[in-house]
């Protein structure tokens, strides 16, 4: 029997023809319950088997070999020569090698550059974003940051990401104009924009080439995954991105 594509989308990004990229939605897999159904991670408590399959179908359409990473909300990067997998970013210059982002509210960045072969995969919560994964990302590639696109895939926003003092000031602390992605909440708490914290980090390092940031996982129940709508039982997409085989 014939499987139906991969239930997922592109990146919206003028990427060079090379480069290739997929995030996964829930749906078209075989996970059941707070999983259902197309659930990738192998750590939220889903059986292992479902998972295997859901990774099965998703790899089946893109033919890849995947670089899973056990993702620990750090600034870790690990490249095509490196055998750590305890990392929140990796990158490659080989072709048919997929960087994977697993995610469920934090942000999946995706990189590329404008002409040379080299992609790269970002896990930036609140958490790695404070600590400087996305820094850290961009000085492993060793490339000129304005030649870089990114996309920002999908994230809690701004209408749903509740945190305290804490967290604002943290922000503050590395650039004051992250003021501008916190407004006031209740009882001391702030509604915050991972985005356009984002944005501001990436300006900050030279690049302007920054595309997505227009979905919510927490209020796009039927598409996304989300670990704070579903008070941590939930799945996980994939974000992959690769460079194809035959360019």
């Amino acid at each position: 029997m014939h499987e139906p594509p991969a239930p997922g989308f592109v990146a919206n990004w003028p990427a060079p023809p090379w480069v290739r990229t997929l995030s996964t939605c829930r749906k078209g897999g075989v996970s059941v319950g707070e999983w259902s159904s197309l659930n990738l991670g192998d750590r939220c408590g889903d059986n292992p088997a479902h998972v295997a399959e859901n990774r099965r179908r998703v790899l089946s359409h893109i033919n890849v070999l995947p670089r899973w990473l056990h993702q620990v909300h750090g600034n870790r990067i690990v490249g095509d020569h490196d055998l750590h997998r305890e990392a929140d970013a990796s990158w490659t210059r080989q072709a048919g090698v997929a960087c994977v982002i697993l995610t469920a509210d934090c942000m999946p960045l995706l990189f590329c550059h404008r002409h040379e072969r080299i992609v790269a995969a970002a896990h930036a919560g609140w958490r790695g974003m404070a600590g400087g994964v996305i820094e850290a990302t961009v000085n492993a590639l060793s490339v000129d940051p304005s030649e870089l696109l990114v996309w920002m895939g999908p994230t809690i926003g701004p209408e749903s990401f509740e945190v305290g003092e804490e967290v604002r000031a943290t922000f503050l602390a590395h650039d004051p104009r992250a003021v501008q992605a916190f407004r006031p909440g209740v009882q001391g708490k702030w509604w915050a924009d991972l985005y356009q914290l984002a944005r501001q980090r990436l300006d900050c390092l030279g690049i302007s080439g920054i595309f997505g940031g227009d979905h919510c996982t927490v209020q796009e129940q039927e598409r996304f995954f989300s670990h704070r709508r579903d008070h941590g039982r939930s799945g996980r997409m994939g974000n992959f991105i690769w460079l194809e085989r035959d360019s």
